[in-house]
């Protein structure tokens, strides 16, 4: 807000990709930062000033792109944060595409969060996937264009059914304001709109899509898709399907099951994206909680784990920069060659195993706290049971085998490796500062929360929760060092439940190339012999009576008239005495001619 001037983030992100090409090659890296920063301060300024703006009247239907409130303030606040970071991290990328792509990906999710209607959100819901494909198919790789093309794919479809459910919903109301729903009776409008939320919050068996694309992401668009896509499907379900109960179980198998798949990866930035599944999950399960310590922790969590993953993606995306190499069986021993990405990678693996002083203390403990208080025991149990997961693999298996642990560098990736440079530092030390600062002092982040008078009431700093979640990470410890020849990484692939839907697309093609396309050809014939043949023989018999027949006789009564017109023509003189005498002449033949006959 700028008096009564309302800026909208998503219309500086869009137009500073647009105008991206015109900027000067000496500007541009100014340019870079200055867009998100202006975008940031857009929103920085929009604090408290609550309230709808940008309200346009379309035909029937009332488009709102701006709907202020604390809780699309926060998720503004640090999506436009996590923009500057992760441009400041991609700052010395020379192609503009990329760019552009990445700040249009962003300018799609700020305008999910801050639209009021759903159909300004399913615009820019769009915009998101087709923007941020790009970022894939931009490491053009061979496997990146089919892994956009299935990203994108999936993405279509779960845009289809949010939009089924929107005309559902329209219809049943004549609303399409975007607003809680009626949770507790929800009916097939509900659940379609349910689905297409919570397949951009990768909750399995809709989850696959993810680790394959963000796996094979650009190095800098996959610190941008870590960070935008399924936190805004989190700020879709807080906003529109708080309470529904159905989401507990999924947010909660969400976070066993991402932590289950992380263990097995021996790429580090799938077992990353694995990750976020299993991370959402504590998001999704406060979603279906639905209290307001629930909703709270959902967006702090949210706030925070948009800064250690995009921090984890970071250190793990300067390795693969440097060495070209992701896989823990292609790395080792670096801590010579690249000791600073360690130590940042190293705070984003305890902010996300939610170690004291770091963020994911102050922030995942506040769900599973609202799960305890709503007599939610058993998810408050499995998620804590989660958390250690998360502390095996994040916290202790990627920095180890990537670091320390045995070389199996090649020559040449050993030569290669470095730290990488000043600006992906710069990018890794400001996310590494804000993940100490909120896990230090939580006023920061609990007064931006939805509901601040909940949050002032809880206190994460308490003498339970610190010996219960050190004696977790202790123990955690112990196990991953005592079972550590069991937890080396090994080049294979684990099957997901992808699997699915690939051998069924398998199958139907097959089906499609065998026995459907047999028939389809085999009636195709039919047709053609028994109803094509027929009728165009028919066609030709009328077109040939119609030439000989009708044609023939009409023509020919035209041309007996006009050949007669021609000789009665010869015989006018001009004089009327001579045409009257010609006349009665004829009279007169016709007339013996009829009384003779």
């Amino acid at each position: 807000m700028i008096g009564n001037l309302w800026i909208h983030p998503a219309a500086v992100m869009a137009l500073g990709a647009l105008l991206m090409p015109l900027v000067p090659r000496a500007a541009k890296k100014a340019y870079l930062l200055l867009v998100p920063a202006l975008a940031f301060g857009a929103v920085y300024l929009m604090n408290g000033e609550w309230g709808t703006y940008g309200v346009f009247k379309v035909l029937d239907f009332e488009l709102i792109f701006g709907r202020v409130d604390r809780l699309s303030h926060v998720f503004g606040y640090i999506m436009t944060l996590m923009a500057f970071i992760g441009t400041l991290y991609g700052l010395h990328e020379k192609e503009d595409a990329q760019h552009m792509a990445a700040w249009l990906y962003v300018s799609g999710s700020l305008g999910t969060i801050y639209s009021g209607d759903f159909l300004t959100l399913f615009v820019f819901w769009e915009l998101m996937a087709f923007a941020s494909v790009f970022l894939v198919w931009f490491r053009r790789r061979p496997q990146s264009l089919w892994t956009g093309y299935r990203y994108l794919m999936v993405h279509t479809a779960g845009g289809l059914a949010l939009l089924a459910g929107f005309i559902l919903r329209w219809k049943a109301t004549g609303s399409l304001a975007f607003e809680l729903l009626d949770v507790q009776n929800p009916d097939l409008a509900t659940y379609l709109i349910g689905a297409g939320f919570i397949l951009n919050a990768a909750v399995p068996p809709l989850h696959a899509w993810l680790p394959d694309a963000y796996g094979e992401a650009t190095v800098g668009g996959a610190v941008f898709m870590c960070a935008f896509t399924t936190k805004t499907a989190v700020y879709c379900l807080a906003r529109g399907l708080a309470g529904l109960d159905i989401l507990v179980p999924l947010g909660v198998f969400m976070a066993l099951y991402g932590v289950v798949y992380a263990v097995l990866e021996n790429d580090a930035r799938r077992l990353l994206a694995y990750h976020i599944i299993s991370q959402v999950g504590y998001m999704v399960a406060g979603c279906g909680l639905g209290t307001e310590m629930a909703i709270n922790g959902a967006a702090a969590h949210a706030f925070a784990h948009i800064l250690y993953k995009g921090l984890l993606f970071m250190g793990t995306g300067s390795v693969l920069y440097m060495t070209g190499k992701s896989k823990f069986t292609e790395l080792g021993g670096l801590w010579e060659k690249m000791p600073r990405a360690f130590v940042y990678t190293l705070i984003g693996g305890l902010s996300i195993s939610a170690f004291p002083l770091f963020s994911g203390f102050v922030s995942k403990s506040m769900i599973i706290a609202a799960g305890f208080e709503e007599h939610n025991y058993w998810a408050g149990f499995l998620l804590t049971l989660a958390s250690a997961g998360t502390f095996l693999h994040t916290g202790l298996k990627v920095p180890y085998f990537i670091w320390f642990g045995k070389n199996n560098c090649s020559k040449e990736t050993w030569e290669k490796a470095a730290d990488p440079p000043w600006n992906m530092e710069w990018a890794m030390i400001i996310a590494s500062f804000l993940c100490i600062f909120i896990g230090s002092y939580t006023p920061y982040l609990y007064n931006l929360l939805p509901y601040p008078e909940a949050a002032a009431e809880y206190h994460p700093y308490t003498a339970y929760h610190l010996s219960e979640t050190l004696q977790i990470l202790l123990f955690t410890a112990l196990g991953f060092f005592l079972l550590l020849k069991k937890l080396e990484p090994e080049p294979k692939i684990s099957i997901d439940m992808d699997w699915f839907y690939r051998m069924g697309g398998r199958l139907f093609y097959r089906l499609a190339r065998g026995p459907i396309q047999s028939a389809d050809s085999a009636w195709g014939e039919g047709y053609r012999y028994c109803g094509l043949f027929p009728l165009m023989t028919t066609a030709r018999f009328w077109s040939w009576f119609d030439w000989h027949g009708i044609d023939t006789v009409v023509d020919g009564i035209a041309r007996t008239v006009r050949a007669v017109g021609g000789q009665v023509r010869r015989l006018q003189t001009g004089q009327v005495q001579m045409t009257l005498f010609y006349t009665v002449s004829v009279a007169a033949a016709v007339l013996v001619i009829f009384v003779l006959g």
